[in-house]
């Protein structure tokens, strides 16, 4: 976790959402963030008196010392074990911290042969604040990477891990703290909800990836 995840919400609506001023050209909406996709982060800006600003990166942080683009299709996570640490992250986590806004996140548990899709999402439908880490690349790049904790309560029956959730509350110490709280919060109230199989190629996009799938019995009951 994570290598999917969904966020659809407006510029209008994450600038309200997160006060956050909009510096981005504008963004699509997706149901199926793969990654080095463009997605929204939330961050301070040091431009605008570290100010939140909603911003474009794609997801997949490239370390300012690499030469090749493709090397953030690796790091789409950062461990919150080790982030501090990290030759990689570490710097990021130090001065560079974000919020990647969500709707939910996807993971898959293999039955036999064949995996069954879930996508875990607040049951209310509120936005997801996941922590990341934010770095330029080349000067005209913003990437971005999320974090993940071991997952907690019902989530750890489908994957180990989960991304390090931050309610409203830690928002501001996640962004411009030193030294920003790593735990995990209570996920009681995320969503178990299994998917269609379609999820599964990055080609696939729309609401009707993240809908109930009835049909997968089965393992539905393990839910």
């Amino acid at each position: 976790m994570c290598g999917r995840y969904a966020t659809t919400r407006s510029e209008t609506d994450l600038t309200l959402l997160f006060e956050a001023d909009d510096v981005t050209d504008g963004f699509a909406p997706s149901w199926n963030v793969a990654p080095t996709d463009p997605v929204p982060v939330i961050r301070l800006s040091a431009r605008r008196n570290n100010a939140r600003v909603l911003d474009r990166a794609k997801w997949g942080l490239i370390p300012a010392w690499s030469d090749d683009p493709r090397a953030g299709s690796k790091m789409i996570n950062a461990r919150a074990e080790t982030v501090a640490t990290s030759p990689v992250f570490g710097p990021a986590f130090a001065k560079r911290r974000c919020l990647v806004p969500a709707d939910g996140w996807f993971e898959w548990v293999r039955d036999g042969k064949r995996k069954q899709p879930y996508f875990m999402a607040p049951a209310d439908g509120s936005v997801l604040a996941f922590a990341g880490l934010w770095s330029m690349w080349r000067k005209d790049t913003l990437t971005s990477t999320i974090i993940t904790t071991e997952a907690t309560g019902e989530l750890a029956r489908v994957h180990h891990r989960m991304p390090l959730i931050l309610p409203r509350d830690r928002w501001r110490e996640w962004l411009g703290s030193e030294s920003p709280r790593l735990d995990p919060v209570d996920a009681a109230e995320i969503e178990i909800r299994p998917v269609g199989s379609e999820v599964g190629k990055v080609q696939n996009n729309g609401p009707g990836l993240i809908e109930r799938h009835v049909q997968e019995v089965e393992i539905q009951t393990l839910f």
